[in-house]
């Protein structure tokens, strides 16, 4: 029984690194291993492996197929013989999404610390293309935790899409707009 949860543990460990790295060079830092992806972010899974070894960091098809499957938050897609980062890009890509209306509100988690300038400034993507909103408080909850104890925004996304701000939702599910200007946002009592 101890071997098998040690296996276990060491399969979910070795997930995560997987995880990681691939966002890391699907998502940000590509050329670090000599990839070239396309303009909407594809490369082929090929190539990706063979990158992937020839840096020391030899991944399977096998792990690959199960890190995309078995993700929580859906990082990355397969098309065919292609893969890429379904968002958080903080390189160049168009994923190619088209506008979409958004529900009355969406949630963005973040902490105690950043609310001053959202409170200034709203919601800007700092290093990624995009503001990532979420479609309910229990994930926006588990994205502010990522970073201490969460507080939960709401947006009023309904406003936004009146007023002409454009939203786009990834294919795992993660709303995206430019930015959210403090009037839609909705902050929190404080207790």
């Amino acid at each position: 029984m101890n071997a098998r949860h040690n296996e276990g543990a060491q399969s979910e460990r070795r997930t995560v690194k997987v995880s990681k790295y691939l966002s890391k060079h699907l998502r940000h830092q590509p050329e670090r291993i000599g990839l070239s992806l396309d303009a909407a972010g594809w490369v082929e899974i090929d190539t990706l492996l063979a990158a992937a070894a020839a840096h020391g960091f030899p991944i399977t098809r096998e792990e690959l197929d199960h890190v995309v499957a078995a993700n929580d938050k859906q990082r990355f897609a397969i098309e065919g013989t292609r893969i890429r980062a379904s968002q958080g890009h903080t390189i160049d890509v168009d994923l190619g999404l088209p506008p979409a209306t958004p529900p009355p509100y969406l949630y963005h988690g973040t902490v105690a610390r950043n609310l001053d300038a959202i409170r200034s400034t709203g919601l800007r993507p700092m290093n990624r293309h995009d503001v990532h909103l979420s479609a309910d408080r229990e994930t926006a909850t588990r994205v502010g935790a990522r970073r201490g104890r969460p507080i939960v925004l709401s947006v009023d996304a309904g406003a936004m899409h009146r007023d002409g701000h454009v939203f786009h939702i990834s294919a795992n599910g993660v709303w995206l707009t430019q930015a959210v200007p403090p009037r839609y946002l909705r902050f929190p009592e404080p207790h």
